[in-house]
């Protein structure tokens, strides 16, 4: 995947680029974003096209209005911030198709900056419809797309609008991810530490049956350690776990076993009997080894499982993150997470940090700078790392 072309294979002087960015960013009450990384992350593309003297048009979805105007998830307040990032004025448009949009698109000088309205506030963006994708074909004569964490999705802006296109190549973010999420753990520099946690074995088995074929050691947290600790026979109390997926869980550590892979479980969890996500707190709570009691449930990794995932990350080459090791989000239970987050950051190895919840928590250890790569996708990085072909990369042109 690595030989998709980038922005550099292309004379872009004059040119109408459209590019796919991904400000889809959380909003406050209002309207003002929370998190810019997002934005911060397409930066790099925007620059060097207008260095290029390209007619920039960005264009992203945010949130879920389906198919209709919604100005909640409007991206207006996306400009002025992003205006003062760049240093230049952005033209706001406040739509994606038609005439008025056609003019103000065309009218733009070399180097200049126009967003475009909410994709989504149309239908055919999410059913990649022919006759929407045609008309933001009639807005560009060079298509970039520089949003990874869609670019699993065959959406008129990933797939339908690209394949009329004769230049369609990616951005400097979709490029690194291909870079490190790909060439990066293809040919790792050993030994190559996979940690896994979050909820779900049925969202990560794919992936963890990929790694198993790649990884020297793969490190489990997060609730999936519970499904895990049933096919060992444990009892796990109230914990989140998926009983139907033990099997699946007994294949894994079968071929851990069979693969000579290093295959880490918590040796002791901190539970509690009493979890309230909404109010972000705990009720009693302590520290146990082997089986979980009725009434009582996994919220983190241990003490001394922290330690022992401590050393096996300090002796990494490559790391690869996807997932917290508890309920980070609240503070009596963000000690594995955050553990874990200053070992990666702190280590010598490539460090990659797979999209999505594992993102939040290396931003909220205050350890984000400090590790070589982080993920802008979530299901997108999985899907990756499963070996699946993404549609908006495989329509992108080849070098």
């Amino acid at each position: 995947m690595s030989s998709v072309k980038t922005i550099d294979d292309l004379n872009l002087q004059g040119k109408r680029v459209f590019v796919r960015v991904d400000f889809n960013v959380p909003l406050d009450a209002d309207s003002s974003v929370t998190d810019e990384s997002r934005i911060n992350a397409a930066l790099p593309t925007i620059k060097e096209l207008q260095e290029k003297g390209a007619k920039v048009v960005l264009a992203s979805h945010l949130g879920r209005p389906k198919g209709e105007r919604n100005d909640r998830l409007s991206l207006a307040p996306v400009a002025p911030l992003l205006a003062s990032k760049l240093g230049t004025t952005v033209l706001f448009l406040n739509d994606c198709i038609g005439k008025d949009i056609e003019s103000s698109v065309n009218s733009l000088e070399d180097g200049q900056v126009a967003l475009l309205e909410n994709l989504r506030f149309h239908k055919g963006e999410t059913d990649n419809d022919s006759g929407f994708s045609a008309e933001l074909a009639k807005l560009c004569d060079v298509y970039v797309n520089d949003a990874f964490g869609t670019a699993h999705r065959a959406h008129a802006s990933t797939y339908g609008l690209p394949s009329l296109l004769s230049d369609k190549v990616s951005g400097y973010l979709i490029a690194k991810e291909l870079e490190f999420l790909g060439e990066k753990t293809k040919i790792p520099n050993r030994p190559f530490v996979v940690i896994l946690g979050g909820a779900k074995v049925s969202d990560k088995i794919t992936v963890i049956d990929k790694l198993l074929d790649k990884a020297d050691s793969i490190i489990i947290g997060g609730a999936m350690a519970y499904t895990f600790a049933l096919a060992n026979g444990k009892s796990v109390g109230n914990s989140l776990c998926e009983p139907d997926k033990v099997e699946l869980a007994k294949s894994a550590l079968l071929k851990a076993s069979e693969n000579g892979v290093n295959f880490l479980l918590p040796i002791d969890t901190l539970v509690t009997d009493g979890l309230d996500f909404d109010a972000k707190s705990l009720g009693s709570s302590k520290v146990v080894e082997g089986d979980i009691e009725d009434g009582w449930e996994g919220v983190d990794i241990g003490p001394k499982t922290i330690a022992l995932y401590q050393q096996s990350i300090a002796d990494a080459q490559t790391i690869l993150w996807n997932g917290p090791m508890g309920v980070f989000e609240i503070e009596e239970s963000n000690k594995g997470t955050f553990a874990v987050a200053e070992t990666v950051a702190k280590s010598t190895a490539i460090s990659i940090i797979g999209g999505g919840d594992s993102v939040k928590a290396i931003n909220r250890s205050g350890y984000s700078a400090d590790v070589t790569f982080m993920s802008t996708g979530g299901g997108a990085s999985l899907e990756y790392l499963e070996g699946k072909e993404l549609p908006g990369v495989s329509i992108l042109d080849l070098k």
